[in-house]
């Protein structure tokens, strides 16, 4: 860890912390997801920088060291891409290999979608395109589908899953979100809340330490969590500034990674998009798409190694 340099540099109006290894090689940017921080790509940058690529993990607007802005209408796919696009050129890049998770991997649609000549290939992960409906905003058609009890529903109201985080320790909510292997759909009653039992007991996985948990711990007990939920409560704006952007295919190379107990492949139709030709439609240059076995969430932590081979096994092509 101690060859990972940091750095704080100033894009698009604020503040970005960066994480990075040095590397002749090809550069790769990774693109973490809520709640979570460059340190999630911990494992893969070791990896990579091995193999002689230089590897790049910012903390995302919001989140760790990098600005947070309090309004969530400053959390449109617009600030984000204009965040990297502004990383890439402070740092002299003209190209990336992009490899991204959960809303890093959202992020990453819309990067290619708003600058696909920035990227030469995209590894994405848990996350599957999501073709824009033009006739009813997201949150609109969670709420119809799941219930207003599903978390992005829940996570709408600013503040409020804030206060419910607060009733317990950061820590526990860090463990409560990474060790899930629950793949339904994530629905929580108000009168449960997210903080849950402030008493519960969580054994880690081998993959996860307490250390690691205190790294998130500590830092998201500084920061708080609005900056990552304001990407949650951006979605409908989203959906109104990407209209001209309605069946608009994916136009880079892609492999895709999920878990098959992630919950986001057991979303009702979304395995039925990614093996009925859906995906492929919409990504005509999908070139892979894995299902790990027996994988949750927190694909890239739980199995770092197979991961960063799965990375490396295609980017090396180009």
């Amino acid at each position: 860890m101690e060859t990972i340099q940091h750095s704080n540099i100033r894009v698009n109006g604020i503040n970005m912390h960066v994480a990075q290894i040095a590397g002749d090689g090809p550069p790769v940017l990774f693109l973490h997801g809520f709640p979570e921080l460059w340190y999630s790509w911990r494992h893969q940058m070791l990896h990579l920088s091995s193999l002689g690529y230089r590897t790049i993990a910012p903390d995302l607007r919001g989140f760790g060291d990098t600005d947070a802005p309090a309004s969530a209408a400053e959390y449109t796919v617009f600030h984000i891409i204009g965040d990297l696009v502004a990383l890439l050129d402070a740092l002299g890049l003209k190209q990336v290999f992009l490899v991204a998770h959960d809303w890093g991997a959202a992020m990453a649609w819309n990067f290619c979608f708003l600058r696909p000549d920035r990227i030469k290939a995209l590894v994405n992960m848990s996350v599957v395109f999501s073709p824009r409906n033009p006739f009813r905003k997201p949150i609109e058609s969670m709420r119809a589908a799941f219930g207003n009890d599903y978390y992005m529903c829940r996570f709408q109201q600013p503040g409020e899953a804030e206060e419910e985080f607060a009733r317990v320790d950061t820590a526990l909510v860090i463990k409560k979100f990474l060790t899930s292997r629950n793949p339904g759909l994530l629905c929580i009653p108000k009168e449960v809340g997210f903080g849950g039992n402030p008493n519960a007991k969580f054994t880690l996985p081998s993959w996860l330490s307490e250390d690691d948990v205190n790294y998130f711990a500590t830092t998201f007990k500084r920061t708080g969590f609005t900056g990552g939920l304001n990407y949650y409560r951006a979605m409908d704006l989203n959906w109104e500034l990407m209209a001209a952007w309605t069946g608009e295919q994916i136009k880079v190379p892609v492999k895709f990674i999920v878990g098959d107990l992630d919950l986001t492949y057991n979303t009702p139709g979304v395995k039925d998009f990614i093996h009925k030709g859906g995906f492929n439609k919409h990504v005509p240059f999908l070139q892979e798409v894995v299902i790990m076995q027996g994988v949750a969430h927190f694909i890239n932590q739980e199995k770092a190694q197979e991961v960063s081979e799965h990375i490396h096994d295609f980017i090396k092509k180009f």
